[in-house]
C-alpha cells in the first residue's frame, strides 16, 4: 500500500549538521555591537564622531555583503552547496579574527567590510535546506530553523561580548597580566566566536551532505571520515553478512546492466558529454530572473529594509528624553506634531528586546509552522504584510501615553505585533522565492541575489530612518521616520498580491504516491530501483553510472528542473521518477540510449525486460 505524503519526515540530522555550522555566524555578527563604540574610542576617536564610524562600520558590512553575494550563489551552483559553505566559514572566521586584533580605525573598517564579503552563507544554507525538504507540507518548520538559529545566536552573541570585551580592565585578577589580552583588549569575544566556526566546520566537514544535485555523486571523504568516527557506536546488525551477500550480488547484476548499456551507446558518447556540458553549464541570468522571481526579489528587498531600519531605530526613539511638558510647549500640536520619546535607559531597552527575542523564538517554532500548513504560505505573507504599516504608524504615538509604564507596555505590545509579522514574513518569503526558480539549477544564484539585494535593504533602510529621525526631531515631527516606513512596508504589503505560490520541485501527490508504491514492491521482491525513468537526465543521455549511489545515499528524488532554456533542446522537463524493473531481468535494460521509455506498466519496447515499469 502507498505512503501517504504526510508520512514524510524533515531530515532531522542534516538540518541539525546545518544549524550547527550556521549558529557561528550570528554569535559573530551580533557579538560586536555591546563594543563597537568602546572600540572606536580606543583608536583616539573623539566621542562626538563615534556614532558616525560606528554607522560606517555597520554600514560596510552590508554593502560588502551586496557585492560579494550573487557571486557566493554562483559559486555554490557550480562547485557544490558544502564546500562553498565550508569555504566562507573559513573566511567568517579569518576575518573576525582580524577585527578583534585590529590595531586601528580603518583596519577594523576593513576587517568588517572583508566579514561582510564572506558573509554569503546565508542565501547557500537557505538554499540547500530547499533541496533537503523539496516538499510543500514540510517546508514551513524546515524554514524556521534556520531563523530560529539566527534568533538565538543574535540572543547569546552581545551577552558574552559584551562581558568578555576589554577583559584586563574589567577582570584585572583573571586577565590583567595578560599581555595578549591588554595590547588587543576586544580580542577575546572574537577567539570564542572563532571557537564555534571551528566546532561547525568540523561537523560540516564530516557529517554534512552535499544536496546540488549535480554534485551528489561526487564521493565525500570528509564524510568518510565521519562514518568511520561513528562506526564504533553503531549497533551491529545481526544479518550483516546476509544483505552484505545481497548487496554484492545486486551490485553485480546492475553494473552488467549499465555496461550493456554503455555498449549499446556505442560511438554516441562524445554526443552524452556534450548533453551533459549543456545540463551542468552555469544558468544563465534569463533563467534567474523570471517574473515571480523578480517580484519575490522586491518584496523580500521591502521587507529587509523596513523591518531592519525599525529595529535599529526604535533603541534611538526609546532612549530619546521625553516631552516634559506637552500641553504648553510652543512645538507641540498634538496628536502629530511632537518630538517625545522614552528616556528608559540601556537597561531596560536590552529587557524588552530580551523578551522580544525570547517570545519570537516560540512563534518561530511552535506556531509558525502549524499555521503556514494551515492556511498556506502565500495566504499568511497578505495578512502579516499588512499588519507592518499599522504597527509603524502607531509607534510614536505611545510616547503619549501618560505614564512611563503606560508607554512600556503599548511598545512592547506593538513590538509584539511587528515580531509575529516579521517572523512570518521572512520564511514566508524565503519559501515563496525557493519555489519560484525554474530550476535547481538556478537556487543557489537566485538566493545569492536575495542575499545582496536585502544586504542592500539592511545599510539603506537604517541610513533613511536615521537621517528622518533626525529631520523630523528638527522639524517637531517625531512620526516622520516611522511613517516613512510605513509606507516602505506599504508598498511591500502590495507586492505579495501579485505573486503566485509555485509549485516547487518535490513533485505533485501522486507522483510521490506512485514512487512511494514503487518503493514497498521493491522492498517486497527484492529489487533495487535505478533512477532511468523519463527525466531530464534520461532526456539528456545521462543515465546509470552519472548519478550513481554513493556511500549507500540514494538519489533524491525533487524536481531537477521546471523548464531549459536558452539551449537548443529547450523543452518542459518532467519531474524526477524513479523506475525498476526485477533483478535478473534488466540484460537488454538501456538498449536504444534515452529513448528506451515503456508506453505502460508491462508494455515495453527498445529491450526492456518483461515487468519492467516506468512512470510519465
Amino acid at each position: 500500500m502507498a505512503k501517504s505524503h504526510k508520512a514524510r519526515k524533515l531530515p532531522v540530522q542534516q538540518l541539525t549538521v546545518l544549524a550547527l555550522c550556521r549558529f557561528a555566524e550570528p554569535i559573530a555578527f551580533s557579538s560586536v555591537f555591546p563594543y563597537l563604540p568602546e572600540m572606536i574610542e580606543s583608536f583616539k576617536i573623539p566621542k562626538n564622531e563615534v556614532s558616525k564610524w560606528a554607522g560606517i562600520t555597520s554600514a560596510v558590512f552590508s554593502l560588502s555583503q551586496a557585492a560579494t553575494g550573487i557571486a557566493w550563489g554562483r559559486a555554490s551552483d557550480r562547485f557544490g552547496r558544502k564546500p562553498v559553505i565550508l569555504c566562507a566559514m573559513l573566511c567568517v572566521m579569518s576575518t573576525t579574527l582580524l577585527f578583534g586584533f585590529s590595531t586601528s580605525l580603518s583596519m577594523a573598517i576593513v576587517a568588517r567590510a572583508l566579514t561582510g564579503a564572506s558573509n554569503g552563507n546565508i542565501g547557500i544554507m537557505r538554499t540547500a535546506v530547499a533541496e533537503m525538504v523539496p516538499w510543500k507540507e514540510l517546508q514551513p518548520r524546515a524554514f524556521s530553523v534556520m531563523p530560529l538559529i539566527w534568533t538565538i545566536g543574535s540572543i547569546f552573541g552581545p551577552g558574552f561580548g559584551g562581558a568578555l570585551a576589554n577583559p584586563a580592565a574589567k577582570y584585572p585578577n583573571s586577565f590583567g597580566k595578560s599581555w595578549l589580552l591588554r595590547t588587543y583588549p576586544f580580542a577575546l569575544p572574537n577567539l570564542v566566536a572563532a571557537s564555534f566556526f571551528i566546532f561547525g566546520l568540523a561537523v560540516g566537514f564530516l557529517f554534512l551532505k552535499e544536496t546540488l544535485e549535480t554534485k551528489r555523486d561526487t564521493r565525500d571523504y570528509g564524510r568518510v571520515i565521519g562514518k568511520l568516527l561513528l562506526q564504533p557506536l553503531k549497533p551491529k546488525k545481526p544479518k550483516a553478512a546476509k544483505w552484505q551477500h545481497e548487496e554484492e550480488q545486486s551490485s553485480s547484476l546492475l553494473n552488467h546492466s549499465r555496461e550493456s548499456s554503455a555498449v549499446s551507446i556505442g560511438n554516441g558518447i562524445d554526443a552524452r558529454e556534450d548533453r551533459k556540458a549543456i545540463l551542468l553549464a552555469p544558468p544563465s541570468y534569463r533563467e534567474v530572473f523570471s517574473y515571480q522571481s523578480n517580484l519575490n526579489l522586491l518584496a523580500y528587498s521591502l521587507l529587509a529594509l523596513h523591518s531592519v531600519a525599525y529595529d535599529q531605530l526604535l533603541p534611538i526613539f526609546m532612549h530619546y528624553p521625553p516631552q516634559t511638558d506637552r500641553s504648553s510647549s510652543y512645538d507641540v500640536h498634538l496628536p502629530l506634531k511632537f518630538i517625545g520619546g522614552f528616556g528608559i535607559d540601556s537597561d531596560r531597552i536590552g529587557l524588552l528586546f530580551m523578551m522580544y527575542g525570547i517570545i519570537g523564538m516560540f512563534i518561530q517554532f511552535f506556531i509558525f509552522p502549524p499555521l503556514t500548513r494551515r492556511y498556506g504560505v502565500l495566504p499568511c505573507l497578505k495578512v502579516v504584510t499588512a499588519m507592518f504599516p499599522i504597527a509603524y504608524m502607531l509607534t510614536p504615538f505611545t510616547a503619549l501615553l501618560p505614564t512611563p509604564l503606560a508607554q512600556q507596555i503599548g511598545m512592547f505590545a506593538i513590538m509584539l505585533v511587528k515580531c509575529w509579522a516579521v517572523i512570518f514574513a521572512f520564511p514566508c518569503t524565503t519559501i515563496l522565492l525557493t519555489n519560484s526558480a525554474v530550476s535547481l539549477r538556478v537556487l543557489g544564484t537566485l538566493n545569492g541575489v536575495a542575499t545582496s539585494i536585502s544586504a542592500v535593504g539592511r545599510a539603506a533602510g537604517p541610513a533613511i530612518a536615521g537621517w528622518t529621525f533626525t529631520v523630523g526631531v528638527s522639524k517637531g515631527y517625531v512620526i516622520l521616520p516611522w511613517w516613512i516606513l510605513a509606507g516602505f512596508s506599504l508598498l511591500g504589503a502590495i507586492a505579495p498580491w501579485w505573486l503566485v505560490e509555485m509549485e516547487g520541485f518535490g513533485g505533485d501527490e501522486s507522483d510521490n504516491e506512485a514512487e512511494e508504491t514503487l518503493r514497498d514492491e521493491n522492498e517486497q521482491v527484492g529489487t533495487n530501483p535505478i533512477d532511468m525513468g523519463h527525466s531530464p537526465l534520461a532526456e539528456h543521455g545521462l543515465m546509470g553510472d552519472d548519478f550513481a549511489i554513493i556511500d549507500g545515499d540514494p538519489p533524491k528524488p525533487p524536481r531537477l528542473s521546471k523548464t531549459l532554456s536558452n539551449t537548443s533542446e529547450a523543452k518542459h522537463f518532467h519531474p524526477l521518477r524513479r523506475m525498476s524493473s526485477p533483478i535478473g531481468q534488466r540484460k537488454n535494460l538501456g538498449r536504444g540510449g534515452s529513448d528506451c521509455l515503456s508506453n505502460g506498466l508491462g508494455q515495453t519496447r527498445s529491450g526492456f525486460g518483461a515487468g519492467g515499469s516506468s512512470y510519465h
